[in-house]
């Protein structure tokens, strides 16, 4: 039979329909969680992830979102969990691996049903009834401790020790946890992560990693320049302080004689000079600038006392301008209403071989800096991502204050909800809560496989346990057994866990749904 979609699309666009879309589309998705599979967990495996480029960069990571976000993946329903990763990694920080297997496996699952002629929009009410059901148990679940200062804090080191205890700080994870909780708290609740600076410097071991209450920059202070400020009044800026170049869109000036040379250079350096006047006369004692400083602005500079630092990066210095509460100037004209940025102290310090600038006493006392020391850039890269992922999580658990039991047990407590709901639920639906059940307990069955355990083994146990009304029992990777999780004290936030679970159903909803997938022609290029 002649297809009617070859006269409506363009030759060499292609359709697929019904059954063989929504198999490319799952195959696709569960081809994307596989990859991230083996990563779950706190013995998950690491990826080495090789650029095209010319460098052929390498990046050696465990981190979801990382890994994902390297891929380019050609099918779409890849990209739909792709994209969802990413979300989780901006909203939560953490969970981006548990989502993405989750939302495999509840495709794996909703795969089987459409082997058995149920319809995609059933195994979608039934997923929705069950995600419903599981939030609801969670909920049940949770702990929270926001109202006892002391037991929270707890709780947010439990946190973070859980988090990092499946990334590479896991050998040093009560000292990083420690680090990170004790740097959020100083945000005093505003959440704001960009006061808090991760600074990389090779050597040392990670045990050396350190928190530096102050701010510190990755330059140096200019040649002849006071090195140590009290009392600094600053300004920080983003302005041009070079004398030899006229920038009039690239003109050329013609000059007959050496002497008219000299009256164009004369007049340059007299421009300049008039510009750091301007400068001197806010009464400043330091000027931070994110371009270069000639020598003569130098020099006027060091006439005058003030202390120059040049080319701090761009991050750094927007950064910057906010822990010393001052803004980013470009022109220096008017002195009544420019906030001017203080710290008691100004100096150079050393980091192991490199020197670095330390600011401290700053206005906006919750400014720090987490310090981290490793063997090599790719462990550094691969730490600052972790604990990128902690701080996340602390500062989200911060504002949503309830914290859930890991290690399996909060997906058994939801698993075991979806399965007597389900029981109790008449129609083809029950086969799809039942589905979504499976699902859940397949992330406690990844952890003990890629720990090396019996999975099998374990996740009955566990089940049984559950049943039998221990709800508070998980899995001990380290003894290789099933315990009680809060004895062990390995929490999670109950803001990650809920999002994993939302993000995961909307996403395997959303490409149960499709039915048909058009790719079109790239409009031909014409000579």
């Amino acid at each position: 039979m002649f297809n009617q979609a070859q006269q409506v699309l363009r030759e060499g666009a292609s359709e697929e329909k019904g059954e063989r879309a929504r198999l490319i589309n799952i195959m696709g998705a569960i081809s994307v969680a596989d990859i991230v599979k083996t990563t779950l967990g706190p013995k998950g495996m690491d990826k080495i992830l090789q650029g095209m480029d010319r460098s052929q960069s390498v990046r050696v990571t465990n981190d979801g979102a990382t890994i994902l976000k390297s891929l380019f993946m050609d099918n779409p329903a890849g990209k739909i969990l792709i994209d969802m990763s990413k979300t989780q990694d901006d909203e939560v920080g953490d969970g981006t691996t548990s989502v993405t297997v989750l939302c495999g496996e509840l495709l794996r699952n909703a795969e089987k049903l459409l082997d058995q002629s149920i319809h995609p929009q059933t195994i979608i009410d039934g997923y929705r009834l069950a995600t419903g059901v599981a939030r609801e148990a969670l909920i049940a679940s949770t702990e929270d401790h926001g109202t006892n200062k002391e037991l929270f804090y707890e709780d947010l080191i439990r946190i973070a020790t859980t988090t990092l205890s499946s990334k590479i700080l896991t050998i040093e994870r009560e000292h990083f946890a420690r680090l990170c909780v004790d740097a959020v708290m100083r945000l005093k609740k505003s959440g704001n992560l960009e006061m808090i600076n991760i600074m990389k410097k090779l050597g040392g071991t990670m045990r050396d990693s350190y928190l530096e209450p102050g701010f510190l920059l990755d330059k140096r202070i200019g040649i002849g320049q006071p090195r140590v400020l009290e009392n600094a009044k600053i300004i920080v800026a983003n302005t041009p302080m070079d004398t030899d170049k006229i920038k009039i869109f690239g003109a050329k000036v013609r000059v007959d004689s050496i002497a008219q040379l000299a009256d164009v250079e004369a007049s340059e350096k007299q421009k300049m000079k008039d510009k750091c006047m301007k400068i001197v006369n806010h009464n400043i004692n330091c000027f931070i600038n994110r371009q270069l400083i000639y020598n003569y602005p130098e020099e006027i500079f060091a006439q005058h006392g003030i202390m120059a630092i040049e080319h701090a990066d761009f991050e750094g210095v927007e950064r910057l301008a906010k822990a010393l509460g001052c803004d980013v100037m470009s022109t220096f004209d008017d002195t009544d209403r420019v906030k001017y940025g203080f710290a008691e102290r100004i100096e150079e310090v050393m980091i192991g071989e490199s020197t670095v600038i330390r600011f401290s006493g700053l206005p906006q006392g919750e400014a720090c800096t987490i310090v981290l020391r490793g063997t090599s850039q790719h462990i550094l890269d691969e730490a600052e991502r972790s604990i990128h992922d902690a701080l996340c999580v602390i500062s989200q658990t911060v504002r949503e204050t309830r914290t859930v039991l890991g290690a399996g047990c909060s997906e058994f407590i939801m698993a075991k909800a979806v399965e007597e709901k389900a029981k109790l639920t008449p129609g083809k639906k029950a086969l799809a809560m039942q589905a979504f059940a499976n699902a859940l307990k397949m992330i406690p069955t990844v952890i003990a496989d890629n720990a090396g355990l019996d999975s099998n083994d374990l996740v009955t146990r566990l089940q049984a346990e559950h049943y039998s009304g221990n709800n508070q029992m998980g899995l001990d990777i380290v003894s290789g057994d099933i315990a009680n999780i809060k004895t062990l004290g390995i929490t999670e936030s109950f803001k990650v866990k809920s999002s994993v679970l939302n993000y995961a159903s909307e996403a395997a909803e959303m490409i149960l749904r499709v039915d048909d997938v058009l790719r079109a022609v790239p409009r031909q290029r014409t000579q």
